[in-house]
Protein backbone atom coordinates (compact mmCIF):
# COMPACT_ATOMS: atom_id res chain seq x y z
CA UNK A 1 0.00 0.00 0.00
CA UNK A 2 1.52 3.58 -0.98
CA UNK A 3 2.76 5.46 2.13
CA UNK A 4 1.75 9.13 1.39
CA UNK A 5 -0.16 10.34 -1.29
CA UNK A 6 0.00 13.57 -2.97
CA UNK A 7 -2.76 15.88 -3.35
CA UNK A 8 -3.87 16.68 -6.66
CA UNK A 9 -3.59 20.39 -7.13
CA UNK A 10 -2.44 22.25 -3.49
CA UNK A 11 0.37 21.60 -1.16
CA UNK A 12 -0.12 21.17 2.53
CA UNK A 13 3.43 23.10 2.67
CA UNK A 14 2.21 25.91 0.12
CA UNK A 15 1.88 29.44 1.21
CA UNK A 16 -2.21 30.21 1.36
CA UNK A 17 -1.46 33.53 -0.07
CA UNK A 18 -3.88 34.73 -2.89
CA UNK A 19 -5.30 31.07 -2.55
CA UNK A 20 -8.50 29.50 -0.92
CA UNK A 21 -7.54 27.85 2.08
CA UNK A 22 -7.99 23.81 2.32
CA UNK A 23 -11.60 22.33 2.26
CA UNK A 24 -11.00 19.35 4.97
CA UNK A 25 -13.59 16.51 5.17
CA UNK A 26 -13.71 15.19 8.99
CA UNK A 27 -14.85 11.95 10.07
CA UNK A 28 -15.33 10.98 13.77
CA UNK A 29 -16.28 7.27 15.03
CA UNK A 30 -14.14 6.83 18.74
CA UNK A 31 -17.40 5.53 19.93
CA UNK A 32 -21.43 5.62 19.07
CA UNK A 33 -21.67 8.79 16.79
CA UNK A 34 -20.92 8.53 13.29
CA UNK A 35 -19.66 12.47 12.25
CA UNK A 36 -18.93 13.80 9.24
CA UNK A 37 -18.03 17.86 8.22
CA UNK A 38 -16.27 20.06 6.07
CA UNK A 39 -14.37 22.52 7.13
CA UNK A 40 -12.50 25.55 5.12
CA UNK A 41 -9.81 27.50 7.48
CA UNK A 42 -11.51 27.70 10.40
CA UNK A 43 -14.94 28.58 8.67
CA UNK A 44 -17.27 25.20 9.27
CA UNK A 45 -19.31 24.35 6.37
CA UNK A 46 -21.52 21.56 7.16
CA UNK A 47 -21.70 19.67 10.47
CA UNK A 48 -23.84 15.81 9.62
CA UNK A 49 -24.12 13.26 12.93
CA UNK A 50 -25.80 10.15 12.55
CA UNK A 51 -25.78 8.61 16.05
CA UNK A 52 -26.55 5.09 17.50
CA UNK A 53 -27.12 5.89 21.29
CA UNK A 54 -30.97 4.53 21.30
CA UNK A 55 -29.83 1.23 20.59
CA UNK A 56 -27.04 1.05 23.52
CA UNK A 57 -29.60 2.42 25.63
CA UNK A 58 -31.10 -0.90 27.02
CA UNK A 59 -27.78 -2.43 27.70
CA UNK A 60 -26.83 0.76 29.75
CA UNK A 61 -23.72 1.60 28.03
CA UNK A 62 -22.16 1.10 25.14
CA UNK A 63 -21.42 -2.00 23.07
CA UNK A 64 -18.36 -1.75 20.82
CA UNK A 65 -20.03 -4.41 18.52
CA UNK A 66 -23.07 -2.77 17.86
CA UNK A 67 -21.42 0.69 17.52
CA UNK A 68 -18.91 -0.86 14.63
CA UNK A 69 -21.88 -1.74 13.02
CA UNK A 70 -23.70 1.29 12.99
CA UNK A 71 -20.77 3.03 11.85
CA UNK A 72 -20.77 0.49 8.78
CA UNK A 73 -24.14 1.68 7.98
CA UNK A 74 -24.05 4.85 8.31
CA UNK A 75 -20.84 5.94 6.91
CA UNK A 76 -22.13 6.33 3.29
CA UNK A 77 -25.28 8.38 3.75
CA UNK A 78 -23.42 10.50 6.47
CA UNK A 79 -20.59 11.57 3.73
CA UNK A 80 -22.95 11.59 0.84
CA UNK A 81 -25.65 14.04 3.24
CA UNK A 82 -22.62 16.34 4.28
CA UNK A 83 -21.58 16.49 0.40
CA UNK A 84 -24.97 17.61 -0.67
CA UNK A 85 -25.79 19.81 2.05
CA UNK A 86 -22.36 21.61 1.78
CA UNK A 87 -23.49 21.74 -2.22
CA UNK A 88 -19.13 20.38 -2.16
CA UNK A 89 -18.50 17.61 -4.80
CA UNK A 90 -16.24 14.97 -3.31
CA UNK A 91 -13.50 15.45 -5.66
CA UNK A 92 -13.44 19.26 -4.42
CA UNK A 93 -11.92 18.11 -1.19
CA UNK A 94 -8.54 18.69 -0.23
CA UNK A 95 -7.70 16.89 2.57
CA UNK A 96 -9.25 14.20 5.00
CA UNK A 97 -8.96 14.03 8.32
CA UNK A 98 -10.13 11.10 10.60
CA UNK A 99 -9.99 10.03 14.38
CA UNK A 100 -6.78 7.79 14.94
CA UNK A 101 -7.78 7.34 18.78
CA UNK A 102 -8.54 7.36 21.60
CA UNK A 103 -11.25 5.40 21.53
CA UNK A 104 -13.05 1.82 20.93
CA UNK A 105 -11.14 -0.22 18.33
CA UNK A 106 -13.99 -1.93 16.15
CA UNK A 107 -15.57 1.90 15.61
CA UNK A 108 -12.01 3.62 15.12
CA UNK A 109 -10.91 0.96 12.77
CA UNK A 110 -14.51 1.41 10.82
CA UNK A 111 -13.80 5.40 10.18
CA UNK A 112 -10.08 4.94 9.87
CA UNK A 113 -10.83 2.29 6.56
CA UNK A 114 -13.32 4.75 5.33
CA UNK A 115 -10.85 7.66 4.78
CA UNK A 116 -8.43 5.54 4.14
CA UNK A 117 -10.32 4.57 1.16
CA UNK A 118 -11.14 7.85 0.27
CA UNK A 119 -7.53 8.77 0.14
CA UNK A 120 -6.20 6.49 -1.79
CA UNK A 121 -9.12 6.89 -3.91
CA UNK A 122 -9.37 10.09 -4.47
CA UNK A 123 -5.54 10.84 -4.45
CA UNK A 124 -5.52 13.42 -1.17
CA UNK A 125 -3.74 13.48 2.39
CA UNK A 126 -5.05 12.06 5.28
CA UNK A 127 -4.44 12.99 8.37
CA UNK A 128 -5.18 11.01 11.77
CA UNK A 129 -5.89 12.80 14.59
CA UNK A 130 -6.46 12.90 18.18
CA UNK A 131 -10.27 12.43 19.18
CA UNK A 132 -9.51 14.51 22.88
CA UNK A 133 -7.71 16.95 21.44
CA UNK A 134 -10.39 18.02 18.57
CA UNK A 135 -12.55 18.22 21.76
CA UNK A 136 -10.85 21.72 22.24
CA UNK A 137 -9.60 22.21 18.37
CA UNK A 138 -13.52 22.67 17.65
CA UNK A 139 -13.63 25.77 19.63
CA UNK A 140 -11.53 27.73 17.02
CA UNK A 141 -14.82 27.36 14.43
CA UNK A 142 -17.02 29.58 16.90
CA UNK A 143 -14.75 31.76 18.82
CA UNK A 144 -11.44 31.82 16.72
CA UNK A 145 -7.76 31.10 16.72
CA UNK A 146 -6.26 30.11 19.86
CA UNK A 147 -4.16 32.58 21.78
CA UNK A 148 0.03 31.91 21.80
CA UNK A 149 -0.62 29.68 24.90
CA UNK A 150 -4.36 28.81 26.41
CA UNK A 151 -5.57 25.81 28.92
CA UNK A 152 -7.89 23.06 27.27
CA UNK A 153 -10.12 21.42 29.82
CA UNK A 154 -11.78 18.42 28.18
CA UNK A 155 -14.37 16.03 29.92
CA UNK A 156 -16.47 13.74 28.51
CA UNK A 157 -17.71 10.07 29.32
CA UNK A 158 -14.43 8.62 28.96
CA UNK A 159 -11.82 11.65 29.64
CA UNK A 160 -10.95 14.25 31.99
CA UNK A 161 -8.04 15.97 30.87
CA UNK A 162 -6.63 19.41 31.31
CA UNK A 163 -3.83 20.40 28.31
CA UNK A 164 -1.55 23.10 28.01
CA UNK A 165 -2.29 24.05 24.20
CA UNK A 166 0.79 26.40 22.68
CA UNK A 167 0.16 25.15 19.09
CA UNK A 168 -3.74 23.14 18.60
CA UNK A 169 -1.62 21.54 15.69
CA UNK A 170 1.38 20.61 17.12
CA UNK A 171 2.33 21.48 20.94
CA UNK A 172 0.20 19.87 23.25
CA UNK A 173 1.29 18.90 26.78
CA UNK A 174 -0.86 17.13 29.52
CA UNK A 175 -1.14 18.45 32.79
CA UNK A 176 -3.43 15.94 34.50
CA UNK A 177 -5.79 13.27 33.84
CA UNK A 178 -8.32 11.12 35.41
CA UNK A 179 -7.02 8.57 37.62
CA UNK A 180 -10.05 6.20 37.55
CA UNK A 181 -13.61 7.12 36.78
CA UNK A 182 -14.05 9.90 34.07
CA UNK A 183 -16.47 12.67 34.86
CA UNK A 184 -19.15 11.60 32.51
CA UNK A 185 -18.66 7.69 33.24
CA UNK A 186 -19.16 9.04 37.03
CA UNK A 187 -22.35 10.56 36.11
CA UNK A 188 -23.47 7.66 34.50
CA UNK A 189 -22.46 5.27 37.14
CA UNK A 190 -24.66 7.46 39.71
CA UNK A 191 -27.73 7.91 37.40
CA UNK A 192 -27.86 4.28 37.41
CA UNK A 193 -27.41 3.99 40.95
CA UNK A 194 -30.31 6.53 41.19
CA UNK A 195 -32.48 4.68 38.96
CA UNK A 196 -32.35 7.12 35.99
CA UNK A 197 -32.25 5.78 31.97
CA UNK A 198 -28.85 5.48 30.47
CA UNK A 199 -26.82 8.13 29.28
CA UNK A 200 -27.45 9.34 32.71
CA UNK A 201 -25.53 12.84 32.66
CA UNK A 202 -28.34 14.90 30.95
CA UNK A 203 -30.72 13.25 33.41
CA UNK A 204 -29.07 14.36 36.97
CA UNK A 205 -28.26 17.81 35.54
CA UNK A 206 -31.65 18.21 34.99
CA UNK A 207 -32.47 16.90 38.48
CA UNK A 208 -30.04 19.06 39.55
CA UNK A 209 -31.29 22.69 38.77
CA UNK A 210 -34.50 21.70 41.19
CA UNK A 211 -31.93 20.56 44.19
CA UNK A 212 -29.88 22.18 46.69
CA UNK A 213 -26.16 21.68 46.09
CA UNK A 214 -25.15 22.23 49.69
CA UNK A 215 -27.62 19.54 51.10
CA UNK A 216 -24.76 17.10 51.02
CA UNK A 217 -21.49 17.22 51.48
CA UNK A 218 -19.83 14.91 49.22
CA UNK A 219 -15.97 14.63 49.17
CA UNK A 220 -13.29 16.42 46.74
CA UNK A 221 -10.48 13.53 45.98
CA UNK A 222 -7.13 14.99 45.42
CA UNK A 223 -7.85 18.77 46.40
CA UNK A 224 -5.93 18.78 49.79
CA UNK A 225 -2.73 20.38 50.26
CA UNK A 226 -1.31 16.41 50.48
CA UNK A 227 -2.11 15.88 47.17
CA UNK A 228 -0.27 19.18 45.25
CA UNK A 229 2.75 17.44 44.76
CA UNK A 230 2.00 14.64 42.85
CA UNK A 231 -1.58 14.98 41.56
CA UNK A 232 -1.98 18.66 41.42
CA UNK A 233 -3.55 18.44 38.13
CA UNK A 234 -4.84 15.22 38.11
CA UNK A 235 -8.75 14.00 38.84
CA UNK A 236 -10.91 11.00 40.42
CA UNK A 237 -13.98 10.87 40.88
CA UNK A 238 -14.25 7.08 41.78
CA UNK A 239 -14.57 7.98 45.70
CA UNK A 240 -16.92 10.32 44.84
CA UNK A 241 -19.24 8.19 43.32
CA UNK A 242 -18.73 5.46 45.87
CA UNK A 243 -19.94 7.82 48.88
CA UNK A 244 -23.23 9.02 46.77
CA UNK A 245 -23.80 5.12 46.55
CA UNK A 246 -23.02 4.72 49.85
CA UNK A 247 -24.86 7.61 51.57
CA UNK A 248 -28.11 6.46 49.40
CA UNK A 249 -27.75 2.57 50.68
CA UNK A 250 -28.13 4.54 54.14
CA UNK A 251 -31.34 6.21 53.52
CA UNK A 252 -32.64 3.04 52.14
CA UNK A 253 -31.27 1.02 55.07
CA UNK A 254 -33.28 3.54 57.08
CA UNK A 255 -36.27 3.53 55.20
CA UNK A 256 -36.49 7.01 54.22
CA UNK A 257 -36.90 8.63 50.89
CA UNK A 258 -34.02 9.62 48.54
CA UNK A 259 -34.21 13.07 47.72
CA UNK A 260 -33.10 12.75 43.94
CA UNK A 261 -32.66 16.44 43.40
CA UNK A 262 -30.91 17.27 46.08
CA UNK A 263 -28.47 14.02 45.59
CA UNK A 264 -27.73 14.72 41.82
CA UNK A 265 -27.52 18.93 42.70
CA UNK A 266 -24.86 17.75 45.30
CA UNK A 267 -22.96 15.64 42.96
CA UNK A 268 -22.93 17.70 40.35
CA UNK A 269 -21.36 20.66 42.43
CA UNK A 270 -18.98 18.52 44.05
CA UNK A 271 -17.85 17.51 40.33
CA UNK A 272 -18.04 20.86 39.24
CA UNK A 273 -16.04 22.04 42.14
CA UNK A 274 -13.13 19.90 41.76
CA UNK A 275 -12.79 20.22 38.12
CA UNK A 276 -12.61 24.16 37.69
CA UNK A 277 -10.85 24.54 41.19
CA UNK A 278 -7.55 22.39 39.77
CA UNK A 279 -8.08 23.91 36.02
CA UNK A 280 -8.13 27.87 38.25
CA UNK A 281 -5.05 26.76 39.28
CA UNK A 282 -3.55 25.27 36.21
CA UNK A 283 -4.38 28.42 34.50
CA UNK A 284 -2.96 30.99 37.25
CA UNK A 285 0.18 28.41 37.73
CA UNK A 286 1.59 28.39 33.92
CA UNK A 287 0.35 32.30 33.52
CA UNK A 288 -2.57 31.45 31.05
CA UNK A 289 -5.15 33.69 30.80
CA UNK A 290 -7.48 32.03 28.18
CA UNK A 291 -9.61 28.68 29.68
CA UNK A 292 -11.33 26.62 26.56
CA UNK A 293 -13.32 23.71 28.41
CA UNK A 294 -14.56 20.85 25.20
CA UNK A 295 -16.22 17.40 25.12
CA UNK A 296 -19.59 15.95 25.98
CA UNK A 297 -19.77 17.06 29.69
CA UNK A 298 -18.94 20.50 29.14
CA UNK A 299 -22.85 20.54 28.42
CA UNK A 300 -23.32 20.22 32.40
CA UNK A 301 -24.62 23.50 33.23
CA UNK A 302 -23.46 23.70 36.74
CA UNK A 303 -20.06 22.94 35.30
CA UNK A 304 -20.61 25.98 32.85
CA UNK A 305 -21.92 28.13 35.57
CA UNK A 306 -19.32 27.87 37.97
CA UNK A 307 -16.56 27.75 35.45
CA UNK A 308 -18.09 31.03 34.58
CA UNK A 309 -18.14 32.60 38.34
CA UNK A 310 -14.59 31.37 38.61
CA UNK A 311 -12.98 32.48 35.61
CA UNK A 312 -14.48 35.85 35.80
CA UNK A 313 -13.28 36.28 39.28
CA UNK A 314 -9.67 34.93 38.60
CA UNK A 315 -9.52 37.50 35.16
CA UNK A 316 -9.46 34.48 32.45
CA UNK A 317 -11.21 34.10 29.21
CA UNK A 318 -13.87 31.45 29.35
CA UNK A 319 -14.27 29.97 25.94
CA UNK A 320 -17.08 27.03 25.88
CA UNK A 321 -18.26 25.94 22.61
CA UNK A 322 -21.95 25.57 21.95
CA UNK A 323 -23.43 22.39 23.01
CA UNK A 324 -24.11 20.88 19.79
CA UNK A 325 -20.51 20.93 19.66
CA UNK A 326 -19.99 19.10 22.74
CA UNK A 327 -20.44 16.06 22.06
CA UNK A 328 -18.76 13.78 19.01
CA UNK A 329 -18.82 15.13 15.71
CA UNK A 330 -16.88 15.83 12.88
CA UNK A 331 -16.57 19.12 12.88
CA UNK A 332 -13.94 18.53 16.00
CA UNK A 333 -11.98 16.55 13.66
CA UNK A 334 -11.99 18.50 10.76
CA UNK A 335 -11.53 21.58 12.62
CA UNK A 336 -8.11 19.89 14.15
CA UNK A 337 -7.39 18.36 10.33
CA UNK A 338 -7.92 22.20 9.44
CA UNK A 339 -5.34 23.28 11.63
CA UNK A 340 -2.82 20.59 11.45
CA UNK A 341 -2.94 20.95 7.10
CA UNK A 342 -2.34 25.06 7.88
CA UNK A 343 0.53 23.79 9.89
CA UNK A 344 2.28 22.09 7.05
CA UNK A 345 2.74 19.24 8.91
CA UNK A 346 3.33 15.98 6.42
CA UNK A 347 0.08 13.50 5.90
CA UNK A 348 -0.08 10.25 7.66
CA UNK A 349 1.25 7.10 6.78
CA UNK A 350 -1.62 4.69 5.40
CA UNK A 351 -0.43 2.55 7.27
CA UNK A 352 -1.09 3.71 10.50
CA UNK A 353 -3.30 1.69 12.84
CA UNK A 354 -5.76 3.36 15.11
CA UNK A 355 -4.59 3.50 18.83
CA UNK A 356 -7.48 3.17 21.33
CA UNK A 357 -5.45 4.63 24.12
CA UNK A 358 -3.25 7.52 21.91
CA UNK A 359 -1.55 9.81 24.01
CA UNK A 360 -2.87 13.33 24.17
CA UNK A 361 0.70 14.90 23.70
CA UNK A 362 0.22 13.59 20.32
CA UNK A 363 -1.99 15.06 18.23
CA UNK A 364 -2.08 13.42 14.95
CA UNK A 365 0.07 10.53 13.31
Amino acid sequence: MPGRPTHGGWSARTTLGGMSEPLVLGIETSCDETGVALVRGRELLVDQVASSMEEHARFGGIIPEVASRAHLEAMVPTIQSALAQADVDLSEVDAIAVTAGPGLVGPLTIGASAAKALAVGLGKPLYGVNHVIGHAAVDELVHGAFPERALALVVSGGHSSLLLVDDIASDVTELGQTLDDAAGEAFDKVGRLLGLPYPGGPHIDRLAREGDPEAIRFPRALTLPKDQAEHAYDFSFSGLKTAVARWVEARQDAGQDIPLHDVAASFAAAVADVLTVKTIRACERHDVDTLVIGGGFSANSQLREMAAARCAEAGITLRIPPIRYCTDNGAMIAALGSAVVRSGAPASDLRFGVDSSMPLTLVHL
